[in-house]
């Protein structure tokens, strides 16, 4: 994208083991010189901000709308910090992670955040790009204290011991006219692809849901269901409610044993099932599921996002999951997941939703839902076997694209980190001009940019 960058004909030693050479003309300070930090509250009427890992500072109405997470903040909001624009804030459990970054807006954070102020004439987004590349996300790790990783904290008074690379006024500006240029065109490549994901993903739907609903023989002969979302299916197909073919399985627990796997909402892929697992060991102080193998687990709370999987593994999932246990031997497990990953099903639960903000459907709704299938094991195993088979191109042609953006988002975070430590030099590169595309539109585009992340507030933290 950006070929022929060149290092700075003159370096020196930073003294700083983290930023290693610089170049010869810029300064480096210690933050307690580059920020003053801001500790004005009271302002309960303002809008609630969110640090996230992985996109900054963003209003948590946008983090919340069309994500599973919750609104986890105190009624009280007295002791919440100002932020203004051009403000930094960071999560002091969440810096070593990377949850840093300037703000675009005037609002409020949890006690538990630092927010600081650039001094003089620093430029705030130089600061943003610098404070979120991975080497100095290590470095706040070097600097936060804590038991175990859910416990590390960088405090004010550490963070401001930490030493930065300070370019000139005028650099700091050039840099950021680079950077911000890159991000530009790197979205924009992202949203193009994203919609090829969206119509592959869609093309996929269509066949799995096609098979799931009518079978894969097309000459099958049909009838009436006698409800109007489900409409005809194969005649020789059963017709019962869910509740009578699996167990809404409730067993609580507050522990987790060593060989369990721990699953939340954001660890399931929307419509694949595809399960993610945290690197760290999880934490978890309030009341989970226990679920064994084979259990289909449905997400209730927003279910549009189709979150809906079977794991492989004994363990626990958050309560937000209903964990299903097939009661019947003439009905695979493997076929009701994807029977209720299908587009009519996730229609059928979405409608009955309540709860503007946090939209939730009831066990008594979808436990009464009607579902058609097979007669037989061997035909469900076929449909099963038509699904893999048509939708393995598609797949792969995802993966692929994935991989595509990937690599680019890799690219831009190598060339944020060597552009704001001063291992290349910028200065005099001709940019092409660029249209502003905004803000990213789909929770798709958003979960592609990794913005779907781990950004809960440490709440009652008072300083």
């Amino acid at each position: 994208m950006i070929g022929n960058l060149k290092s700075y004909s003159k370096y020196k030693e930073s003294g700083v083991p983290w930023l290693g050479e610089v170049p010869a003309h810029w300064d480096v300070l210690p933050n307690r010189t580059l920020f003053v930090e801001v500790k004005e509250r009271g302002h309960i009427d303002e809008q609630l901000l969110s640090v996230t890992i992985s996109q900054g500072v963003i209003r948590q109405s946008d983090l919340l709308t069309n994500s599973s997470k919750k609104d986890s903040s105190n009624e009280d909001k007295t002791k919440y910090k100002i932020v203004n624009p051009g403000d930094i804030a960071y999560n002091k459990m969440r810096a070593w992670q990377g949850a840093v970054g300037v703000s675009q807006y005037r609002g409020i954070v949890s006690p538990a955040y630092i927010v600081v102020r650039p001094r003089d004439k620093q430029n705030a987004m130089y600061f943003h790009y610098l404070l979120r590349t991975p080497v100095f996300a290590k470095e706040s790790e070097r600097w936060s204290y804590g038991i175990t990783s859910d416990q590390w904290s960088l405090r004010s008074e550490h963070f401001k011991m930490i030493y930065c690379s300070v370019p000139s006024e005028s650099e700091q500006s050039i840099i950021v006219e680079f950077l911000d240029n890159i991000d530009f065109r790197i979205r924009r490549y992202i949203r193009a692809k994203q919609k090829v994901i969206k119509l592959l993903n869609e093309q996929k739907q269509a066949i799995i849901n096609k098979a799931v609903a009518r079978g894969i023989d097309p000459n099958v002969r049909l009838k009436p269901s006698g409800v109007d979302w489900l409409g005809d299916i194969p005649e020789h197909w059963n017709l019962r409610r869910l509740k009578f073919l699996v167990d809404n399985v409730n067993k609580q627990t507050s522990s987790k044993m060593d060989e369990e796997i721990y699953i939340a909402l954001d660890q399931i892929e929307s419509w694949t099932g595809k399960i993610s697992f945290p690197e760290a060991e999880v934490i978890f102080e309030s009341q989970v599921k226990r679920f064994r193998a084979g259990d289909i687990l449905f997400c209730k709370l927003i279910p549009y996002l189709a979150k809906v999987t079977r794991s492989k593994q004994n363990g626990v999932c958050v309560g937000e999951l209903l964990v299903l246990r097939s009661q019947r031997a003439d009905l695979l497990p493997e076929f009701i997941e994807q029977k209720l990953r299908s587009v009519q099903i996730i229609n059928i639960v979405n409608s009955s939703t309540f709860g503007a903000k946090m939209p939730r459907a009831d066990w008594s709704f979808i436990g009464n839902l009607l579902i058609a299938y097979p007669d037989s094991t061997q035909e469900q195993k076929t449909i099963l076997d038509f699904i893999d088979k048509n939708t393995q191109r598609l797949s792969l042609a995802i993966e692929q694209i994935q991989e595509e953006i990937n690599l680019f988002i890799e690219y831009q975070t190598r060339i944020i980190s060597d552009v704001v430590t001063g291992k290349v030099d910028v200065r005099g590169i001709q940019l092409p001009e660029v249209e502003d595309i905004g803000e990213p539109e789909s929770q798709d585009e958003q979960e592609i940019l990794g913005e779907v992340e781990d950004s809960e507030e440490v709440m009652n933290a008072d300083e």
